[in-house]
């Protein structure tokens, strides 16, 4: 189901779907987190991610498994805490996140994510 917002007199498309990976970021404390967008309502934000600062060790943990393989926690922010909600994009030459993650390991993090539902 698509979303559509008035802006400039034009209908644009609301990227902001479950399963869109996005990177949130937190006040209060500040922290910024990586993953598979679960739901946005008016009580806050529910995402199975990891927090940025472990990104690196996440991909390792996936390319290197000790026993079972790992997913992501599923994690809900209230509102209050939410700064900002961000596609994880490329920018220009640089790869997002989720880019990244699949060049690593060779799936999409939703492929990969999948396999714990």
């Amino acid at each position: 189901m698509f979303a559509f917002h008035r802006r400039a007199g034009r209908a644009i498309l609301n990227p902001m779907e479950p399963h869109s990976i996005v990177i949130v970021s937190l006040h209060s404390p500040k922290e910024r987190l990586w993953g598979e967008l679960v739901e946005i309502s008016i009580a806050g934000v529910t995402l199975r991610g990891i927090d940025l600062g472990s990104f690196d060790d996440f991909v390792s943990q996936v390319l290197h498994p000790e026993g079972e393989r790992i997913g992501l926690p599923t994690l809900f922010f209230p509102m209050q805490r939410v700064e900002r909600i961000a596609l994880d994009e490329p920018r220009g030459s640089i790869p997002s996140m989720a880019e990244k993650f699949a060049l690593k390991i060779g799936q999409t993090l939703t492929d990969y994510l999948s396999q714990f539902a």
